[in-house]
């Protein structure tokens, strides 16, 4: 009987001891978790993650990126962003020019709890990893010669008048530093002057100077360059048809592949301009009301 016993209770000793073990260490150390800041972002907030590529001047040097524009560049881009809204569906539009691009969650998201450091990491890490993986694909003769890196920032937009004058503000960056890019490379390489040559003479310009020499000099009209270039991209969620082969087998008859049409998400790409109304007006549901 009292063999009985001690088998009975000694699991039970053990295990309280185990778990009395466990809390013990936890309470004692638990304490370093004072250290952390609280990083939540504000609610009713557009949380916007914006990537930039560190150095990557030197990086497409080095990997023989074409000037002023390389659409292997500007297409793996696109597809590393795509890459993080498959993965975040809380992001409701994202607009990237040449090596930078911003992530706008929508206003009520709770992904990640809203953690800033958490959403940025995550967006930064998610994109980075895809630039490597899909290089490739847009590279094909340009092998990938070392990790390139992006740093992060995360800002907060309390209204949507505040978010489209952001994503307006991301585009006319894009406007300014491209027509002075397409005139500097023209410069350069049709009319045989040096990069510090070509400086000179772009300095204290307007952007009707630049037109003007771009079209007098080179016979290039602006406005007829590609939209992608002087326009980034913008990627958004739509809906689009697709058709897919099932195989079916119907009762007393062999199998067979039947083709069944189904609705589903995509992520569409706009090369278009998002500082004026239309854009909006068509794609109403993209932000949520004041």
């Amino acid at each position: 009987m009292l063999l009985k016993t001690v088998c009975v209770r000694a699991p039970r000793l053990q295990q309280r001891a185990f778990s009395c073990g466990v809390a013990m260490a936890k309470s004692k150390f638990e304490y370093v978790r004072n250290f952390e800041t609280d990083d939540t972002c504000l609610k009713n907030c557009y949380i916007v993650v914006r990537l930039d590529g560190r150095n990557f001047h030197k990086f497409s040097e080095q990997h023989g990126f074409l000037k002023p524009n390389d659409e292997r560049a500007l297409g793996l881009m696109a597809r590393s962003a795509e890459s993080v809204m498959d993965n975040m569906e809380d992001v409701c539009v994202a607009y990237g020019q040449s090596d930078e691009f911003s992530f706008v969650f929508k206003r009520s998201t709770n992904l990640f709890k809203r953690r800033a450091s958490k959403l940025m990491t995550h967006v930064t890490s998610q994109f980075s990893s895809s630039f490597v993986f899909y290089w490739a694909e847009y590279f094909t003769q340009q092998p990938l010669l070392y990790p390139p890196s992006f740093d992060g920032r995360v800002v907060l937009y309390p209204s949507n008048r505040n978010l489209r004058d952001y994503l307006s503000w991301r585009q006319a960056d894009c406007h300014i530093n491209n027509l002075y890019n397409t005139v500097f490379w023209a410069l350069v390489q049709k009319g045989g002057l040096s990069t510090s040559q070509a400086e000179e003479r772009l300095r204290g310009t307007v952007a009707g100077d630049k037109n003007e020499m771009l079209f007098s000099e080179f016979n290039i009209n602006y406005n007829s360059e590609p939209q992608q270039y002087r326009k980034g991209t913008t990627l958004i969620w739509g809906m689009a048809e697709e058709v897919v082969t099932k195989k079916v087998k119907p009762a007393n008859e062999n199998e067979k592949e039947v083709h069944v049409t189904r609705t589903r998400r995509k992520i569409a790409a706009h090369h278009c301009d998002i500082i004026g109304e239309q854009f909006w007006e068509e794609h109403p549901g993209l932000l949520e009301s004041d």
